[in-house]
């Protein structure tokens, strides 16, 4: 029996967004008739611990209860959301995965990536990512009190929107030595990831590279796993 599985990326949620919360509510109604949705980082536009953030997102984290229970929704944290964790997953019933994750249906296999591991031509990045990202870090940071955290996350979020500004998009993408290296491991595979927002299919000597796109408030996209893979629109 051939299984249906449905991929988005980078929704990049706020809670005062009401159309494209609406969006994705239309899409968790349209996908209960899939047998599993990977979400593949950066659902949320920010995540600060379960604590402070849950109440922040009640609806959705509804909407995921509601959706895991017709399908299996499994959740890769991405670089805005990797504070993601157990009472997360205890309110949605969603699977939290780690990157990168091998996806095998129909006969075939992909390598499911947030993606920015990947973007390793932008060292300043990648060093931040090691210290932010560890697990230390993580738990001392969701220790601290709220006030102190919505404080850190802001002066943070600052310092990344002035990074860019001087950064060229070409530092911003995938490193493609980063991607051959990764693909070695998984001979046969295909590569599905999110970050760069920059949705397209790329064919290499060996293996597909199919980028995920970011949402809008009035439109996203998917990947749909038949028997084939094919790309949706969703509005």
């Amino acid at each position: 029996m051939t299984l249906r599985t449905l991929l988005i990326a980078d929704l990049h949620l706020v809670s005062d967004e009401v159309e494209k919360n609406q969006l994705f509510e239309r899409f968790c109604q349209q996908a209960e008739s899939a047998d599993q949705v990977f979400i593949l980082g950066d659902l949320f536009n920010t995540w600060l611990g379960d604590d402070l953030s849950a109440p922040h997102y009640a609806q959705t984290l509804l909407t995921l209860k509601a959706l895991s229970s017709k399908t299996k929704v499994l959740i890769m944290t991405g670089n805005r959301d990797f504070l993601l964790a157990h009472e997360f997953a205890r309110q949605t019933n969603c699977q939290l995965i780690d990157s990168p994750y091998l996806l095998e249906t129909s006969g075939h296999q992909y390598v499911l990536t947030h993606g920015d591991e990947l973007c390793t031509d932008d060292e300043s990045y990648q060093q931040m990512k090691s210290i932010l990202q560890h697990p230390m870090t993580k738990f001392i940071f969701v220790r601290l009190p709220k006030k102190w955290r919505l404080k850190l996350s802001g002066q943070l979020r600052q310092k990344s929107i002035n990074a860019q500004q001087n950064k060229s998009k070409e530092i911003m993408d995938v490193n493609p030595s980063a991607v051959n290296e990764l693909m070695k491991k998984y001979p046969g595979a295909d590569l599905i990831h999110g970050h760069t927002h920059r949705l397209n299919t790329h064919v290499e000597k060996t293996f597909t590279r199919y980028v995920l796109g970011d949402w809008s408030a009035a439109q996203g996209n998917a990947i749909e796993i038949t028997d084939q893979l094919n790309r949706l629109e969703i509005r």
